[in-house]
């Protein structure tokens, strides 16, 4: 049985300095993480454990369920990485359930909490990732905007995109060129985009997207990007698939190997 690691960062000290007329304000913040792991099992609290019992194994009977399986490990990272290329593909693969066709799909680094494991990958696992209740969407920018887009991704060092972008930034943050479907951007085409209603709204740091018009922003909880990307895994494992992704040029900085 894979040995899942529950990380808290737990510990905040705040020093307070009251005056005299009774304000409080605080002088510093330090934090630390705690690793729970088998450590702080050695000696369990058996009166803990059976008050805990019937509510670990309603939440190990929804956290635990395998979903499908990973050929790597999966993490996130800019400017480009494994993990941000797998879910803004989910996003892309997910449009024909919507009756949609994407261009191409944005997934925001922020939005990704956690790593996935090789090999078995629960649901619990996936809510990690994806802990928010983000939901898919999907809307159209002009070409104009798109541009403006990849230039705030480029000014952040990167974001997840998907398979149809490709991306040349400069060292300091600078778009240099950009592809879709290998064909420069239209200034005057509308580009259909799936992405989070989170990043609809413009917010982090993608403003061109507020740009957007004929949006499809599904609201129901069946929605959130826990279900889709469970959903996908579920559908690769049915179809005797072992999810991975790779890295492949998407977003690149010049100078760098």
């Amino acid at each position: 049985m894979r040995v899942i690691k529950v990380f808290f960062a737990v510990v905040a000290f705040l020093c307070l300095s009251v005056s005299c007329t009774g304000q409080r304000n605080i002088i510093s913040v330090e934090r630390s993480v705690v690793v729970v792991d088998s450590t702080f099992d050695s000696n369990p609290d058996r009166e803990a454990v059976d008050f805990l019992s019937p509510y670990k194994a309603s939440v190990d009977s929804i956290m635990r369920p395998v979903v499908g399986h990973l050929a790597r490990t999966m993490s996130s990272d800019r400017p480009e990485s494994l993990l941000s290329n797998l879910l803004s593909d989910i996003l892309v693969w997910s449009a024909s359930a919507y009756g949609e066709t994407a261009d191409f799909g944005v997934y925001n680094m922020g939005g990704i909490r956690a790593s996935l494991p090789m090999g078995e990958v629960t649901f619990g696992d996936v809510l990690e990732v994806a802990p928010f209740e983000n939901k898919i969407c999907f809307l159209s920018l002009k070409g104009t905007d798109v541009k403006q887009l990849f230039r705030e991704i480029a000014a952040v060092g990167g974001e997840g995109v998907s398979h149809s972008v490709r991306m040349c930034i400069s060292a300091d943050r600078k778009l240099l060129s950009a592809t879709i479907d290998g064909k420069d951007i239209d200034d005057d085409k509308s580009y259909r985009i799936a992405t989070i209603d989170y990043l609809s709204e413009g917010n982090d740091r993608m403003s061109a997207f507020a740009k957007h018009f004929d949006i499809n922003s599904p609201s129901d909880e069946s929605n959130d990007m826990r279900h889709i990307i469970s959903n996908y895994f579920r559908t690769m494992e049915k179809n005797g698939i072992v999810v991975d992704a790779k890295i492949e040029g998407r977003v690149v900085v010049k100078g760098e190997k």
